[in-house]
């Protein structure tokens, strides 16, 4: 019996010693107590150029951030009273090239979404592009 608790006592020493070294190493060890992602991922989005003409290219670029990491950056357009998912990028600087749409007159505004890994979202503010000749 006690050759058995020592045995074990050595294998859960060594599994601590295995678990210090690698944090102490640079590594890193995650415990998993379960509490959770609880904050909403955000995002902040800059158009340029900020007028343009129907056809011409706006650049839309966003930056993004969340405690457990941003998946991806996804960009709309509002149109109306909906928005349409013009595309999304997964690594940074989150970025989207899009046409301004032929039709488009007076203004037309765009937003980022950003989301993390647990599914949740975080908008940014929407901005406008002026539209001129």
């Amino acid at each position: 019996m006690i050759s058995f608790l020592s045995a074990c006592a050595r294998r859960r020493g060594a599994a601590l010693f295995a678990v210090v070294a690698l944090a102490g190493c640079g590594g890193s060890v995650s415990l998993g107590f379960g509490f959770g992602d609880d904050d909403r991922p955000s995002a902040s989005l800059a158009v340029s150029p900020t007028s343009a003409a129907p056809g011409d290219t706006l650049r839309l670029v966003a930056a993004a951030s969340d405690d457990y990491g941003v998946d991806f950056v996804e960009f709309y357009r509002i149109d109306g009273s909906g928005s349409t998912l013009l595309g999304f990028d997964g690594l940074p600087p989150y970025q989207l090239d899009t046409t301004v749409p032929a039709n488009a007159a007076g203004s037309v505004q765009y937003f980022a979404r950003a989301v993390d890994g647990g599914g949740q979202r975080g908008d940014s503010a929407v901005v406008s592009v002026g539209i001129g000749p």
